[in-house]
């Protein structure tokens, strides 16, 4: 078996891998062993904020390694497949059925019930925040035999199945759930890799499961290192310490052999959110005047090096529909001069461009009249004040369709009165009636402008401001096979991932 170190950022090793600029290793000798034998190294971009626990956004870590499982998984199109529920039917506009797959064992040995599905989403229902998917979504889940659960909801939901899709429902075994509410999901999932270490905010370990119930994996293990400086990944991509990274900074690109970066189009959108609770912006006009003194153009031309598309509204071109479904925005309030109007800006560090777009909006705010104050922090160590509501404007690059391939839930979790992510403390009638005509429609065409309502009664509001929409930049060693590039951020290593050897050379 080759043995494959992993990954080590000091600041000798890092000044090593700045020294060896573009250069990169040889990816034949001791790389191209039988991919059976492999073990993957990745750069990830974000250390866990919750120690993995699947029921946070650290869900979508435990997805992207292939360890844990939802009922339902989506294609491209963002349509429910089976996953591990087989089938399902909806028996009334509250009620839905789920047929569980038979012969799949988790990584501690138990067996996967109807039981187990009970236990899992149940601890997903009752966990305090609740996983962002279930915003506003009273669910009640029990198992009519060993291979069936019903899951109901207080009111008519079709998105049931999109919901169940979320890495956050991850069916993990009844062993990783405590009385205490805390879960891990060390050897509990039922993914083609097993996860077998974690060290705190430093790397994880994952091997291969021999008992997978679909197709073996061809890698014999993922080796995931947390590196949220974006130097450091770039560094790691060049000098071939890393097989896959992600998110490589726009900065780095041209550092970095063009055949190892590989542009995603995302349904991901920079935008800047302006707290309407308290400070300069509850003024709507001072929130129209702060609209109105950003140039995207230039955000887009000098931070993305044109990386990125102009935002036309909080939903990009990863969605096509949406741009053809938009009129001008009507009932805004006109600007008001600033009068100098002390603001505090603030974004964190772990996105390598957003510190950038902070000091450009800096000037752009600045020569509109506002005096400007940034607090840049990692964002570990920002969230809680930023949801929180204390500073007076927040960049945040968001994604759209991360949790149930419907912008829906996204628009509740950051618009909505009730909505566990709203970073403008927004509260408005008229945009809770909004949201709840859209997310009461099945998928189709109505279903489709009236989301596209709502994003115009948001952003009449001026809470938020759409700035652009990224295109993530994932890297690639020349001897990375199939691994995934998905948009959604749910899959990158998978079972069909694997290392060349000679015979791809």
């Amino acid at each position: 078996m080759t043995s494959r170190a992993p990954l080590s950022f000091s600041i000798a090793a890092l000044s090593l891998a700045m020294l060896a600029g573009c250069q990169q290793e040889d990816p034949k000798g001791a790389d191209t062993a039988a991919s059976g034998e492999q073990r993957i190294r990745v750069a990830m971009l974000q250390p866990p904020r919750s120690g993995l626990n699947p029921l946070t956004d650290d869900a979508f870590k435990l997805s992207r390694w292939s360890t844990a499982e939802t009922l339902v998984r989506l294609n491209d199109d963002g349509d429910p497949q089976p996953f591990l529920a087989t089938e399902w039917e909806q028996l009334d506009p509250r009620t839905w059925r789920f047929e569980i797959r038979e012969g799949v064992t988790f990584h501690d040995g138990s067996h996967l019930t109807a039981e187990q599905v009970v236990k899992a989403l149940s601890a997903a229902t009752k966990a305090s925040p609740k996983p962002r998917i279930l915003d506003g979504v009273s669910m009640t889940i029990e198992a009519e035999d060993d291979h069936a659960v019903i899951v109901r909801t207080a009111e008519a939901d079709p998105l049931v199945p999109n919901r169940l899709s979320s890495p956050q429902l991850a069916i993990l075994a009844a062993s990783a759930y405590g009385e205490d509410g805390r879960v891990n999901p060390i050897e509990a999932g039922t993914g083609p890799f097993v996860l077998k270490e974690i060290n705190g905010t430093q790397s994880a370990r994952l091997d291969r499961y021999e008992g997978y119930w679909g197709e073996k994996a061809e890698l014999a293990g993922i080796d995931a290192d947390y590196v949220p400086d974006g130097t450091a990944r770039g560094a790691a991509l060049r000098t071939g310490t890393a097989d896959v990274v992600e998110a490589v900074p726009v900065s780095q690109v041209a550092l970095i052999d063009p055949e190892l970066v590989h542009e995603v189009p995302m349904p991901r959108t920079n935008t800047l959110y302006l707290n309407t609770e308290t400070g300069p912006f509850q003024n709507p006009g001072l929130r129209a005047a702060a609209r109105q003194a950003i140039d995207r153009d230039a955000i887009v031309r000098t931070v993305y090096e044109g990386r990125a598309d102009v935002a036309k509204g909080l939903l990009g071109p990863a969605l096509p529909w949406a741009d053809e479904l938009r009129s001008p925005i009507e009932g805004r309030t006109p600007a008001a001069d600033p009068e100098g109007a002390k603001i505090t800006l603030a974004t964190f560090t772990d996105r390598a461009e957003l510190p950038e777009v902070a000091v450009l909006l800096e000037q752009q705010l600045t020569t509109a009249g506002f005096t400007v104050q940034q607090e840049v922090r990692q964002y570990a160590h920002i969230e809680a004040d930023m949801l929180s509501g204390e500073f007076d404007a927040f960049i945040l690059s968001r994604a759209t369709m991360l949790d149930s391939g419907d912008p829906v839930a996204y628009l509740y979790s950051d618009f909505a009165c009730e909505g566990s992510f709203n970073i403008a403390q927004l509260c408005d009638p008229d945009i809770d009636a909004a949201l709840k005509r859209a997310a009461d429609l099945p998928q189709g065409p109505e279903r489709r402008q009236a989301i596209i309502d709502a994003e115009a009664t948001i952003l009449a509001t001026d809470a938020a401001v759409p700035m652009l929409h990224e295109r993530v930049i994932q890297g690639e060693s020349p001897h990375v096979v199939a691994a995934e590039r998905d948009p959604r951020e749910r899959r990158l290593v998978t079972e069909h991932t694997r290392l060349a050897g000679e015979s791809d050379e």
